[in-house]
């Protein structure tokens, strides 16, 4: 019986999961949930950010802290799986790429961030992670930020990302898994053709977040989500003594950055003739 109702509760969280963001995008009339993800805080990373930013801090913190060993400045850059936008407006503010492109799969998520985020060299466009609509060797940086975990073939995913690289490009990955898939997903990283150049576990920076942006979190769920639906919004948003908060607090569950680089573009060999 337990092991049914576990399913059934299962089922449920899932199809609650694929359907936030058309659920945030009716309910949050006010614009204030444009980050989802768990964010990052540490002792040094304490970037200065206006007035309209800071309650974001914490997820703005998981953005930059990816992207920081990285020039964007006159880069074309794409995020796959922008959500409702706000990591990559962000970025364009901050750090002036040539052009940046949002791709999301959600087409409610793709509508309000060209609404509310409209700007030149910024657009967001409707598409699958796994079949972008975008031609070859297009970007020089690729992000995406705590979205992978939920494509149901990343081997397909990682493939298009290649493929949208420019030579000698760079893709930076942010996400959790479970302690026990790290190995499957090496795995999938080793035969992606791309060369990893650095790795971090963030976990415990993911962890504090959580802790520091727990007031917030609730206050939004309690603002846009029916009070039936709290316990799960609360454990979607991850808030203290929720499921996912504990798996990360546990170490169950690793949270972890990726840094790849595409191979430089083979030189032709010049054959000189006597």
């Amino acid at each position: 019986m337990r092991t049914i109702r576990k399913f059934v509760i299962d089922l449920f969280v899932e199809g609650f999961f694929r359907r936030w963001y058309r659920f945030v995008n009716n309910a949050d009339k006010k614009a204030e949930v444009v980050f989802m993800n768990y964010g990052f805080a540490d002792d040094t990373h304490n970037m200065p950010l206006n007035a309209n930013d800071e309650p974001n801090r914490f997820p703005i913190q998981l953005y930059h802290q990816l992207v920081k060993p990285h020039d964007l400045q006159n880069k074309d850059i794409l995020e796959i799986g922008c959500g409702r936008g706000g990591g990559l407006a962000f970025l364009t503010k901050l750090l002036h790429p040539s052009s940046a492109t949002g791709v999301d799969l959600d087409p409610t998520a793709v509508e309000f961030c060209n609404k509310h985020w409209s700007k030149p060299g910024l657009k967001f466009i409707q598409g699958n992670a796994q079949n972008v609509p975008l031609p070859d060797n297009s970007f020089d940086v690729i992000i995406n930020v705590e979205s992978s975990h939920r494509y149901e073939d990343l081997n397909l995913f990682l493939s298009e990302v290649k493929r949208l690289l420019k030579p000698d490009g760079v893709f930076l990955l942010t996400d959790f898994r479970g302690k026990d898939k790290m190995p499957v997903l090496m795995n999938h990283f080793g035969g992606s053709g791309l060369e990893i150049i650095g790795n971090d576990d963030v976990t415990p920076q993911v962890v504090k977040a959580l802790e520091l942006d727990d007031h917030r979190r609730r206050y939004l769920v309690k603002a846009l989500v029916p009070k039936f639906m709290h316990w799960i919004a609360l454990d979607f948003a991850g808030a203290k003594g929720s499921p996912t908060y504990r798996k990360f607090s546990s170490g169950k569950w690793i949270y972890f950055n990726y840094h790849f680089k595409k191979a430089p573009a083979l030189k032709p060999i010049i054959i000189h003739q006597k």
